[in-house]
């Protein structure tokens, strides 16, 4: 009889969150939401991040207040808003490496596919492969050329492991077959200073962190891995197009929520996300930046589930053939 009541008890108490969350839902958001972004402040995520956020807030009605919870490649991040309560007063915005972590990190405290829900994609920033401006190659071809007859000396930076650079620097040497010292820093804006005072030689970092530097000719460019030339780039090839087949590299982003937030919060953000993507404010700045917000057909729940299974079975045999794993 005890046993029954607990059980009566437990389902009555569930019953109740529910219909809590359920009535949170119709008149969501009453206060402050607080968007996690799992790198630090200035970084190329934290500019898309911020950029969202403002224009989501005016169609909300409330403010949502982005917050830099950077480590352990985006993952300490990722786990906090993974252990918040359901409500979607926390939220997520990540970059690729909410794929790449499912098999780049051996122990991770959360499980990527099932601890999170889904609001929808942000945007998709392309790649630059760039290098310090005194580099002897002049194009991708000669660049290609020169690190496999130098592969002992040349240096590849990275904002650390988990990082969109450190993701695409692996694919790159994938590319060529040929295996680099690779550099890990903390944060692109390190990585960077180093790229501009020579101290690495070469860089595939996002558009959103190298396009200024490639304008104002402080570091070159071999570069950009669309699957067009950028208008904001136009002088710069694409990594097709100068001689590497194959070789399209995007950073997604992407905004979760924590499992068990009601669908229609997630579908709430999801009208927000779609509306602060028309912004013209928003498009522009992106389009300065180098990238372009998602559409409406991607800016949804199934889109960006659909993009993180798929990115993480694409990327699960890269990272086991470079062999560079994060415990």
């Amino acid at each position: 009889m005890k046993i029954l009541k607990a059980m009566l008890g437990a389902t009555a108490a569930a019953a109740v969150s529910l219909l809590s969350y359920a009535a949170s839902a119709q008149t969501y958001p009453e206060r402050t939401i607080t968007m996690v972004v799992p790198f630090a402040a200035g970084g190329p995520t934290d500019t898309v991040a911020r950029l969202v956020a403002e224009s989501m807030s005016k169609d909300l009605g409330q403010q949502i207040v982005v917050e830099n919870v950077g480590g352990a490649g985006g993952t300490l991040g990722a786990g906090r808003v993974a252990d918040a309560d359901p409500d979607g007063y926390t939220i997520l915005l990540h970059h690729i490496g909410m794929a790449t972590s499912a098999t780049l990190y051996r122990k991770l405290a959360y499980d990527t596919l099932n601890a999170f829900e889904y609001v929808g994609l942000v945007t998709d920033v392309p790649m630059t492969i760039v290098a310090r401006k005194d580099f002897e190659p002049t194009d991708l071809k000669g660049l290609v050329e020169y690190v496999k007859a130098n592969k002992d000396k040349v240096t590849v930076a990275n904002a650390g492991i988990g990082a969109a650079s450190h993701l695409c620097g692996m694919m790159f040497m994938s590319a060529i077959q040929t295996p680099l010292t690779t550099v890990p820093y903390k944060g692109t804006g390190p990585a960077m200073t180093d790229l501009l005072g020579g101290q690495v030689d070469i860089m595939c970092d996002q558009t959103t962190n190298t396009t200024k530097q490639i304008q104002g000719g402080t570091i070159k460019a071999y570069a950009v891995t669309s699957p067009a030339r950028l208008d904001v780039l136009k002088d710069i090839p694409t990594a097709v197009e100068a001689g590497l087949p194959g070789f399209e590299v995007g950073i997604w982003h992407g905004i979760y929520t924590p499992k068990g937030t009601p669908a229609d919060i997630n579908e709430r953000l999801s009208k927000s996300l779609q509306i602060a993507l028309k912004d013209q404010n928003v498009a522009a700045r992106f389009a300065e930046l180098g990238t372009v917000p998602s559409s409406d057909a991607d800016a949804t729940p199934a889109a960006l589930k659909t993009k993180l299974e798929s990115e993480i079975a694409r990327w699960k045999p890269v990272i086991e053939a470079a062999g560079e794993y994060a415990d």
